[in-house]
């Protein structure tokens, strides 16, 4: 069968925030005041798909190693659940607590 289907940038959003939070260090995300993102900020344009994470650690967390394996955890969730390989995944550490 012919056809094309994708998938809508909010369904992203929540596979991208589901995987951010399966990470040792990952408190939850940090909501914007901006309306519509929970945390999670995806980009679709001609060059592919970006992800934006807005993130909270735990207190004994190391911000650079947690935004690694959130980076990764991300991109592997994308790729199993939406066969989607992001074009980058841009963590941010908003808030230590």
């Amino acid at each position: 069968m012919e056809g094309h289907a994708t998938i809508s940038a909010e369904i992203l959003s929540s596979y991208a925030a589901d995987a951010a939070r399966e990470v040792p260090g990952v408190r939850d995300l940090v909501e914007s005041h901006l309306p519509r993102h929970r945390g999670v900020r995806v980009v679709e344009d001609e060059r592919g798909v970006a992800v934006e994470l807005h993130l909270a650690l735990d207190w004994a967390a190391s911000a650079p190693d947690t935004g690694r394996a959130v980076q990764r955890r991300v991109r592997e969730y994308l790729m199993q659940m939406a066969d989607l390989e992001p074009r980058e995944v841009n963590v941010f550490v908003d808030s230590i607590g």
